[in-house]
């Protein structure tokens, strides 16, 4: 999962995932505009295994995460002096190509290890098959990633919200989901023939809210609320603590 070489970054001109817009509008008498991106709904199901009293998560690399934090991680660039001396352009040689950021060298650094940009995750999946109830969708994600077969009607609507609204108005339901190893009917790891390289992680309730709040572990906010969701209303069934 972790080893990633031959990194190029381009402009994104066509995706079957995202459509960039910009849309202008008045607001109170003030003309505004903004760019969003017009994106799939989707759903993402928190699991907890009654079996060995833990929780199911997937842990994958986000190039954008990734990308993120190579940004982020850059040094910034010298100071401009008051005018450039003859010859600073040549000596400084050709450009990069544009949106193609180079690995290393005065004002970057070098990219970061692979694991800057691995994340865990509820397992989740985009809202693409119009003939399929939310439901079923989930359960098609939690069987691919998780490697467990769980019937639609076992699955528990926790809530929807909006996703990324800065940039996104997409929408994703949230559903809980309680299994045990008689449901595991594989190893999960996700759709390899859509490129998906998925890790199986499993969290102990006992270390639930540590592992929430700990900033050292990178993760979606759908793990914090959902495990906090799971403390207020499912922790007092099962009479161990969550670490708050």
């Amino acid at each position: 999962m972790e080893e990633i070489n031959n990194i190029e970054v381009g402009p994104c001109t066509e995706s079957n995932y995202l459509k960039p817009f910009r849309v202008h509008y008045s607001q109170n008498g003030t003309k505004k505009s903004w760019d969003f991106m017009r994106t799939h709904d989707s759903v993402s199901v928190l699991l907890f295994n009654t079996t060995s009293h833990c929780f199911v998560l997937v842990k994958q690399f986000r190039p954008a995460v990734y990308m993120s934090e190579w940004e982020r991680s850059k040094a910034p660039p010298p100071k401009a002096a008051d005018g450039p001396e003859e010859g600073a352009a040549e000596a400084a040689g050709p450009e990069s190509p544009e949106g193609q950021p180079a690995p290393a060298g005065e004002g970057s650094s070098a990219w970061p290890p692979a694991s800057a940009g691995v994340t865990y995750e509820l397992c989740a999946g985009l809202v693409d098959k119009p003939d399929l109830s939310l439901e079923e969708i989930a359960r098609q994600e939690v069987l691919e990633e998780c490697g467990y077969d769980v019937p639609a009607c076992k699955l528990k609507r926790i809530t929807s919200y909006r996703s990324g609204v800065g940039v996104t108005g997409s929408k994703q339901t949230m559903f809980y989901a309680e299994v045990s190893d008689d449901n595991c009917v594989g190893a999960g790891g996700g759709e390899p023939r859509e490129g998906e390289l998925i890790e199986v992680v499993k969290v102990p309730l006992h270390e639930a809210m540590t592992f929430a709040y700990d900033e050292r572990i990178p993760k979606t906010m759908g793990v914090i609320f959902s495990f906090i969701w799971f403390h207020n209303n499912m922790s007092p069934k099962y009479k161990i603590s969550t670490n708050v």
